[in-house]
């Protein structure tokens, strides 16, 4: 299916690694020109230079980034078509999982919040006169399963999520009528270097369970989330998801939020 894409140009936050590294892969597939944002490279996004590429070494908790990335991405391309907001996760220097409400104080609440929805804000903010000038495009912010399924594991991430869900969909009213779109993509868990990395996330559940990396990830966090599919999720495919919502061939679709988590939310 042809996506309708080649020649547009698109913004990806948090593009280094995992799921924001399987987007701009894919948008480049797709012949659009990509602004790719993180705090430093990586072998593999490096991997994908190309006139169609340009990274920016940015920090999200910094208030003037946002402003920065988009205009970027005007100098470099001469427009802006897309963005994809996939920042986000444990702030600098914060180590997730937390298993308490009790385990976070103010300043840990205010950091998850600036890092996964106030950043967010500013660069949507920085990013839509653009994007109206341009006749309209597409924006898709990642969010998670936990905006939508409350948990006592990291509450204000959780917490921050639900109110990036709920922003989406307010900016998608007001500005639709401009030609702006905006979905969300609210993935389960994910095997990227989060779960993956020594010392993360897999790591840390194995201690608490008296098990191992492999087995918690192949085995006890499918079981224990109630994963249908029986494994967690690839980063190519929430990258396929997000690509789709940028597309015209979803020119019908704006407020929407669609999990891609396994079949671990089975709510209506």
């Amino acid at each position: 299916m042809d996506m309708q894409l080649s020649g547009r140009v698109a913004v990806v936050t948090g593009a280094s690694k995992g799921i924001g590294l399987a987007v701009v892969r894919t948008l480049l597939d797709e012949g659009v020109r990509v602004v790719a944002t993180s705090r430093k490279p990586t072998p593999d996004l490096d991997a994908l230079a190309g006139p169609n590429l340009r990274h920016v070494p940015v920090d999200l908790m910094d208030p003037d980034a946002p402003a920065q990335i988009i205009a970027t991405a005007v100098a470099e391309f001469g427009a802006l078509d897309i963005l994809v907001n996939n920042a986000g996760g444990p702030p600098p220097g914060v180590t997730l999982p937390r298993t308490s409400f009790l385990d976070a104080g103010d300043e840990e609440w205010r950091d998850v919040f600036e890092f996964n929805l106030f950043s967010v804000v500013r660069t949507i903010r920085a990013a839509l006169p653009h994007l109206i000038e341009r006749g309209g495009g597409s924006i898709v912010n990642i969010s998670s399963v936990n905006a939508r399924q409350p948990s006592s594991m990291n509450v204000d991430y959780g917490a921050a999520k639900a109110a990036l869900t709920n922003m989406a969909k307010v900016v998608a009213v007001e500005f639709g009528s401009q030609g702006v779109r905006v979905n969300t993509v609210s993935p389960g868990p994910v095997r990227t270097a989060w779960w993956t990395d020594e010392g993360g996330v897999a790591d840390i559940i194995a201690e608490r369970a008296g098990s191992d990396r492999d087995t918690v990830m192949d085995s006890l966090v499918p079981e224990m989330m109630g994963l249908v599919t029986g494994r967690l999720v690839d980063p190519q495919e929430v990258a396929d998801a997000v690509v789709l919502l940028a597309s015209p061939r979803s020119a019908g679709t704006t407020g929407a939020d669609l999990a891609v988590d396994g079949g671990y939310l089975k709510a209506v």
